[in-house]
């Protein structure tokens, strides 16, 4: 049984997305990089499901090609 939710689970998407891509606005590469990093593992803790975060790592693999 799959428990991870791919379709949108907040209220406005597209502002969450578009205040992601200003967080990330005249960084370089790198500082993207550890922001990225960040935002993972501080959901990866909130979520706190070993088996969801597994689908996820799975499900994002799956998803490039």
């Amino acid at each position: 049984m799959t428990r991870l939710r791919t379709s949108p689970g907040i209220a406005d998407a597209d502002d969450f997305y578009a205040r992601l891509m200003e967080l990330h606005r005249g960084l370089t590469q790198e500082q993207s990089n550890k922001i990225n990093a960040k935002i993972t593992l501080l959901l990866a803790n909130h979520v706190g499901d070993a088996e969801v975060l597994d689908e996820v790592l799975g499900y994002v693999k799956n998803s490039l090609g």
